[in-house]
């Protein structure tokens, strides 16, 4: 495993541990979190068909897509589409791929297949301690300890509305995403290429 995958793989369990933690005192057991990657085929017969979901969250109030990245520095919006840039400790300015835009497809994909009434929105997680998030991010874009509050602002606004059924959404992401190890390894195969 390289630097940059232990890196990404740890930052992914911050993650991990924070969703579970904040999920269980907003919801007690009345949740699902995927536990691991999931691979989903949004774009059949295209050169990247798969797309791989970080960490996957159903709740009473919404299903939740979130893209992990353990980036350091500041970071802030970019003036080019789809991308924030990154200001490292040293100074050195770069642009990445915003979370945010790499999600796009993830929940597009899903809100076309699920039931309209059940929102579905993604966000991106910054695991770092040393990550400093701009304010002029956008809004979906969170540190660790945004997330229990961003998560009750989503639980306060579907407030009054038909709970979402867990194990029936569960069921209804597992027809179409796949979380065995074959299905990651095939997917990054086909990205690395």
């Amino acid at each position: 495993m390289s630097r940059w995958d232990a890196l990404g793989a740890a930052g992914e369990a911050l993650a991990h541990a924070k969703l579970k933690e904040t999920l269980e005192w907003l919801c007690g057991s009345d949740y699902y979190l995927h536990e691991g990657p999931l691979v989903v085929e949004h774009a059949p017969g295209t050169t990247f068909s798969t797309a791989e979901i970080d960490h996957l969250a159903v709740t009473p109030f919404g299903i939740f897509i979130f893209e992990t990245k353990n980036w350091s520095g500041r970071i802030s919006p970019s003036s080019a589409q789809g991308m924030l840039t990154r200001v490292a400790g040293n100074g050195q300015a770069e642009d990445r791929r915003s979370p945010l835009y790499q999600n796009r497809t993830k929940v597009a994909f899903f809100r076309s297949r699920l039931p309209a009434n059940w929102p579905i929105t993604g966000a991106g997680l910054f695991t770092s301690p040393e990550a400093q998030l701009d304010p002029r991010l956008n809004a979906n874009l969170l540190s660790l300890a945004d997330i229990p509050q961003w998560l009750r602002t989503r639980r306060d606004a579907y407030a009054g509305l038909l709970p979402i059924d867990i194990t029936r959404a569960a069921a209804a992401i597992a027809l179409y995403s796949e979380s065995s190890p074959a299905a990651l390894e095939a997917h990054k195969r086909r990205v690395k290429v």
